[in-house]
């Protein structure tokens, strides 16, 4: 990993610098893919999907008998496990409904807000060197609690034309209406434009990688919403010497692990600590299965030591971490000045694997420094406000005049005129 000493702050930005290609260096390829979905529906769906995935498909969607099959696929522990990732998720995310919102403004001036599920919405599920079967259970359960009525999935086939078992399993369990085979540009333009096959939806959800997200970016073009431009996962560690390093550094690869282009960051005021998680990410490494993606994502990372607890912060909310590690003695400090992550895990019995899986928060969160500016993934994702107003006499008579004067402002007659007719009628 890259060791960094008490960088100055003019050269942060280079230190803190994500190793993700601009928006530019992929757009022409997905504008071409979206060109050819648009124009030719399921039958460049399989063509693309034949290429990518090196399986030719007769049908899209997947079919009642291969869900029936997954089902006996899946081992009871596992189960057993999703089911209590499931329970946490859904009490997590209930417990984020809200009352409608009902006012009386002025007298006979009545507003309120209530929220209303968004009907129709897409999820995307990467199913490539691990099939992130957890991310359904972040997405299609506040759907079900949020009440939207469509809800499809797109996930890319395995070499043998069929879907990993565990996503098949929890797309069912979670209430998933329709699944197909179908990955990268090619699912987000499926679900963008609706094919014979695939239905448009009204917004697209779920994590990918440079291309999906590129492509879920080009789908706001065409009037469809996105959860957020979430791409390759990351995670910021910040730790004193309270932190145990061992424990640092298997949080540090269970990132890294997710892919090449993944990136963590260390940031500590212990040189000593520094030093100790380096050593012991170098000796779990070894253990790992998926030792050669986590090595290339180490090449990306870094361990940036700072001299002092303000500067630390600074540091953190001007990366913006997707997944923030804090395991220092003084928490508090830390806890009232972060402002920009996605989600935040304290203490050191607390990693970020709980938040991916069983804790009940969402792990479908914002990358690339969008946490700056985005929310993760929560029921308020999958509903929209709308706004009522109903006025009885009493109150276009209070507020008549204000509106009559402010329309004849701004030199609009006639929404003047709306007004003035019903006062008049009321003389």
């Amino acid at each position: 990993m890259n060791k960094i000493f008490n960088p100055e702050k003019k050269d942060w930005s280079q230190v803190l610098k994500r190793p993700t290609q601009t928006v530019s260096d992929i757009e022409d390829v997905v504008n071409e893919v979206f060109a050819k979905v648009e124009k030719e529906g399921d039958p460049v769906l399989k063509q693309y999907t034949q290429k990518f995935d090196g399986v030719t498909l007769k049908s899209l969607q997947v079919s009642e008998v291969e869900i029936s099959e997954a089902a006996n696929r899946i081992g009871q522990e596992l189960k057993n496990a999703i089911a209590i990732a499931k329970k946490n998720i859904e009490t997590f995310h209930k417990a984020q409904e809200t009352n409608k919102v009902e006012v009386e403004t002025t007298k006979g001036v009545f507003c309120w807000q209530e929220k209303r599920p968004i009907q129709k919405v897409g999820l995307y599920i990467p199913g490539g060197s691990a099939p992130l079967f957890s991310t359904i259970l972040m997405l299609a359960v506040p759907a079900n609690i949020a009440g939207c009525t469509e809800i499809v999935l797109c996930t890319p086939p395995n070499k043998e034309g069929k879907v990993h078992p565990a996503i098949l399993y929890t797309a069912n369990l979670c209430g998933v209406t329709q699944i197909f085979k179908v990955g990268g540009i090619q699912a987000i333009a499926g679900m963008t434009f609706g094919t014979e096959s695939i239905s448009k939806v009204y917004k697209i959800f779920g994590p990918g990688n440079q291309y999906v997200t590129v492509a879920k970016q080009i789908a706001t073009k065409y009037g469809i919403s996105i959860d957020m431009p979430a791409g390759p996962s990351e995670l910021l560690v910040m730790a004193d010497d309270s932190a145990n390093a061992s424990f640092v550094a298997s949080d540090l690869l269970s990132q890294a692990e997710h892919g090449a282009d993944s990136q963590v960051i260390l940031v500590s005021t212990s040189k000593a600590m520094i030093h100790a998680v380096e050593e012991e990410v170098e000796k779990q490494l070894e253990k790992l299965p998926r030792k050669a993606i986590a090595e290339k994502a180490i090449e990306n990372s870094k361990l940036v030591f700072v001299t002092d607890s303000q500067s630390a912060i600074d540091l953190i909310n001007e990366y913006g971490p997707e997944h923030y590690i804090l395991c220092v003695e003084d928490e508090e400090i830390y806890l009232t000045q972060i402002m920009n992550a996605g989600s935040v895990f304290i203490g050191n019995y607390t990693p970020e694997s709980a938040g991916d899986y069983a804790s009940g928060t969402n792990h479908t969160l914002p990358t690339n420094g969008y946490a700056k500016q985005y929310s993760g993934v929560n029921l308020d994702s999958f509903k929209k406000s709308m706004t009522f107003q109903k006025i009885n006499t009493e109150g276009i008579k209070e507020i008549g005049r204000a509106i009559e004067l402010m329309a004849e402002a701004e030199g609009l007659q006639a929404h003047k005129n709306a007004v003035t007719l019903r006062l008049e009628s009321l003389k």
